[in-house]
This record gives C-alpha cells, structure tokens and sequence, in this order.
C-alpha cells in the first residue's frame, strides 16, 4: 500500500443556521475580492497614476459580477454545455457549485473594459493594476477546492499523496496546493516585485501580459497533476481541457508583454 497523508477532517460549511449556511468556497470568493481591493488601492497611490481609490471602490461591485456571472457562464459554455441545456433551470443554481476562471477572467476582462472607458481610464493601465490582484482571489479559491475535495490530482506515490473523501481510495496529487502556490502565491510574488519598478509600471499591459501568460502557463504545468474532469477526460496527445483554454491565454499575454516592451515608456 502507498503511503498518503491522511486527509484533513474539514467541515466545508463553516456554520450555518437554519437554510443558511456559510461555506468555505464563498469565504474564499469574499476574502479574495477584499483583499484585492484594498491591495489595488494601495497600488493605485503609486506614479504614475492611473485611477483614483474611490474608482477602485466602485469598481469592486463590477469585478465581483464579472466574477460570478463569468464564472458560472464559463462552466455552462466551456465544460457543460449539453448537461445546462438539457437542465437550464440548474444554471442559475450557482449554491449546487460550479465556477470556471477562464469563463470569470473573461467576465472581469469585458466588466474592466466597460468601467474604464466610463471612467476614462487607460484600460491597459488598469488591468496592469488588476493583474497584480488577481492572484490573490486565485490562491484562496484553490485552497477552498482542497477543502471541498474537489478537482483533485491524479494517482500518486509521493511522499504528500494524499486520500480525497470523493477521489476513491487512491492516493493522488493534491493538486489544487499545488495550484494554490503557482498561480497563486509565486505568481503574486513575482508581479509584486515587479510592480515595485517604475520602468515596469510605465509600460501599460506589461504586468497585465506577465500575469495572464504566468497565469496560462502555471495552470498548464498543473493540470499535468490534475485530474481531468470525468465528463471531458484526456484530449490529444494526453492533454487537457484546461491545457487548451489556456493556450490562446499564454499567446494574448506574449502579445502584451511584446507589445509593452516595444512602445517608449510614458
């Protein structure tokens, strides 16, 4: 038998009363919407200037539907499309779970656009901003995937294998830790060193283009741990669906990386 760590006796749902309950996986959500709201402010101090605090107050509201509607819209489109529209009503059942970040990274791309052209922001400025803060929502909503036992790795025999409640009596990768530290906490650290340099941050859509591309190419290091949705399984040559969401990805952040770095620093 291979070792595994036992897994750890978690309550997804933190407490509830009555019909209400509160789960991890929306703390999750709140924490990484907060937290990237007050880090956003912070960033929006620095020179050159991009938006205002009381902008990034406001535009909280709209990343937080970008967030939800694109997220529930990628599941339905990208993952399940057959099943929602043989079950619409269940598409609105967003309490049952199901959220994809590429379908909420669209969400929060088109609610960027829309509040910036409102504000005369640069967009390319502003999602450099966003950029930085997204990793922050991104850790937090994988360390609520591993306590949900949910997206789990495949078969493993390493040393911090691990048995999920819903993943059989298999050892397997915990890959959502693993997501967690890649497009969560380095990612997050890289882009916060980064950001600290004025040459950086006078180059519009360079930190936005590190951080999808960073982003696309953590995502399809770990999806190789990953096992892949039952309903979708491995596509050609061993790949994944999550692998070739996230190619197009990785080519829209090379573009704006090369095209932040051709244009004169302003």
């Amino acid at each position: 038998m291979l070792f595994a760590i036992p897994f750890p006796s978690i309550d997804p749902v933190i407490f509830e009363v009555g019909v209400f309950a509160v789960r991890w996986y929306s703390l999750a959500y709140i924490a990484g919407l907060v937290l990237g709201w007050m880090y956003m402010k912070r960033l929006c101090r620095r020179v050159p200037p991009v938006c205002t605090e009381t902008d990034v107050d406001d535009f909280l509201v709209w990343a937080t539907l970008g967030v939800v509607l694109g997220g529930r819209l990628g599941i339905v489109l990208f993952y399940q499309f057959d099943y929602y529209i043989a079950n619409p009503a269940k598409i609105i059942a967003v309490w049952e779970g199901g959220m994809s970040f590429h379908g909420g990274f669209l969400g929060v791309v088109v609610a960027a656009i829309w509040f910036a052209r409102r504000r005369n922001i640069d967009p390319l400025r502003f999602g450099d901003l966003l950029g930085c803060v997204a990793p922050i929502g991104l850790f937090f909503g994988r360390i609520a995937n591993f306590i949900n036992s949910e997206l789990w790795g495949r078969a493993a025999d390493v040393p911090w294998a691990v048995v999920f409640p819903t993943g059989g009596p298999v050892p397997r990768h915990p890959s959502q830790i693993y997501e967690a530290l890649l497009e969560g906490a380095l990612l997050f650290a890289v882009l916060f060193i980064l950001s600290r340099k004025d040459a950086v941050r006078r180059r519009p859509g360079l930190l936005m283009g590190i951080f999808i591309a960073g982003y696309a190419l953590a995502r399809m290091t770990a999806e190789f741990f990953r096992e892949p949705d039952s309903y979708i399984g491995f596509l050609a040559f061993g790949t994944t669906w999550g692998q070739w969401l996230s190619v197009p990805m990785f080519a829209a952040g090379l573009f704006f990386i090369w095209r932040a770095r051709r244009k004169p620093q302003v």
